[in-house]
């Protein structure tokens, strides 16, 4: 007896019957989907062209010959246009004379008429194998890309440790709804991966939809899928990334801007375990996980009734709350040679490490974009520079200039420059400094240069100095 993922699983799969017999197709029809198979019929090559514009399909039974046309023909269409179906093809004449040449064009097996509709599901089931083996390489390469340019989740700090517990406990539960909330760039989207890879259901896909990227309208089609016809560009009918997410993880990041009008749908289909498409008439069942992040405080818009109070209690099971990487300095050292020996390996160069006064600046920042703004400090500094050391002179100005140590990475800047400083080099690394320190006002570096505002912006232009981002003052 099936389990109800098994079905669930098999109702993801399409499976296009192309023959001329209505008989034959009648009797696949029915005899697949009872078995779970989504299953659609043509009796020509056109109806089945126009099916796959509108539909999506993971299998084809082709029979070899058509009224409009060659099966081994239609089979190299299909193979061109979508590599990773399987074709099987089906051919009444006993022996398959083009058996060779439907191999070297990508067919999957070929089977004679008439055959045992037990035999056809065996293949089928054999077919599908391939069509899922598949489907993983694709995701454990993707998988390895964004592995080999993450953060991974490195750290050693006590409070990285107490997550990393949490997540492990949550992860085995298969089904709790977790919350993850913290600043924009501390990695929430790689702590809900790492509870998808630690979870019972690891081997289903993991699909993320940031929440803030899309407008009300677009996002519910995202979500949920729509049929073909529900809006002018609706050609064909297309899953949503709820449907596709089925057996595996959903991952609703920035899940606060998301409206009140789709919040309401959402839940719905949070408490149900089913929804419908756009347009659509019929309910899709699906066993999906859902994590959620926020780098807002959804207690508070609740409060402000931007967001549902019932369904931020549906999402509220389990809540992961992740510190800011200020909060945490201990990672940064492990994070540093995470990043430095990453970026070696991309862009071939040795770099050793920081020196001590660098590590003191990267130690004493702030990091308001935390760890995604580390990882673009240091691939900016291996990418542009050459020595074998990172220096002071190698970092940003608002590092330099925002720990209070500015005439030590003054000293450090000038003798950077080589030979005898110029004023006019010492002058620029001083307007520098005092914008980096001054959060980019530059009224208040103006002050702090001791010139008028209006000579400030002067020497800017003079020097081509970017003003840092923040408040121009």
């Amino acid at each position: 007896m099936e389990t109800g993922a098994v079905t669930l699983a098999k109702q993801t799969f399409g499976i296009l019957v192309v023959d001329d017999e209505r008989t034959l197709r009648y009797a696949l029809r029915e005899g697949l989907s009872e078995e779970g198979y989504r299953v659609e019929t043509a009796g020509e090559i056109a109806e089945a062209l126009a099916l796959l514009d509108r539909e999506e399909f993971h299998l084809t039974l082709l029979d070899q010959k058509l009224p409009d046309g060659s099966g081994l023909d239609l089979l190299k269409q299909l193979k061109s246009r979508y590599p990773a179906m399987q074709v099987v093809i089906m051919t009444a004449f006993g022996k398959f004379e083009s058996a060779v040449e439907a191999t070297k064009a990508g067919c999957f097996d070929y089977i004679g008429k008439p055959f045992e509709l037990d035999h056809m599901k065996l293949v089928i089931k054999n077919a599908l194998s391939q069509v899922r083996l598949s489907e993983e390489v694709t995701r454990l390469r993707h998988a390895e890309r964004r592995r080999a340019g993450s953060t991974l989740i490195v750290g050693g700090s006590s409070k990285l440790a107490k997550i990393f517990e949490t997540i492990r406990k949550v992860a085995t539960t298969g089904s709790s709804t977790v919350l993850l909330q913290g600043e924009t760039g501390v990695g929430k989207e790689l702590l809900a991966r790492e509870i998808h890879d630690l979870g019972p259901t690891h081997d289903g896909p993991f699909v993320e939809v940031n929440c803030s990227a899309f407008p009300e309208n677009l996002l519910e089609s995202e979500l949920f899928g729509y049929e073909k016809g529900a809006f002018t560009d609706a050609k064909r009918t297309k899953k949503g990334l709820m449907e596709l997410a089925n057996g595996g993880t959903l991952f609703l990041d920035e899940i606060g801007e998301m409206s009140l009008g789709l919040q309401s749908k959402l839940l719905r289909a949070l408490e149900m375990k089913r929804f419908r498409r756009v347009m659509g008439v019929s309910d899709i069942v699906i066993e999906t996980r859902v994590l959620a992040a926020t780098n807002r405080d959804l207690k508070s818009l609740v409060v402000q009734e931007k967001f549902r109070e019932d369904l931020f209690f549906r999402l509220d099971v389990i809540r992961i709350v992740v510190p800011p990487l200020r909060e945490r300095p201990e990672d940064i050292p492990p994070l540093l040679d995470h990043f430095i020996g990453h970026w070696n390996r991309e862009l071939g160069r040795s770099v050793k490490g920081p020196t001590d006064r660098a590590l003191e600046l990267l130690l004493a920042y702030r990091w308001p974009g935390n760890v995604r703004e580390l990882r673009n400090v240091i691939e900016r500094a291996i990418l542009l520079e050459s020595d074998e050391w990172i220096l002071p002179e190698h970092l940003p100005v608002e590092i330099v200039g925002a720990t209070g140590g500015s005439a030590a990475v003054l000293e450090t800047r000038l003798k950077g420059e080589g030979g005898v400083t110029t004023l006019a080099q010492a002058e620029r690394i001083a307007i520098e400094m005092a914008l980096g320190q001054a959060g980019g006002n530059k009224t208040k570096a103006a002050e702090w240069l001791g010139i008028s505002r209006q000579t400030l912006r002067t020497k800017l232009k003079e020097y081509r100095i970017e003003p840092v981002a923040g408040h121009g003052g």
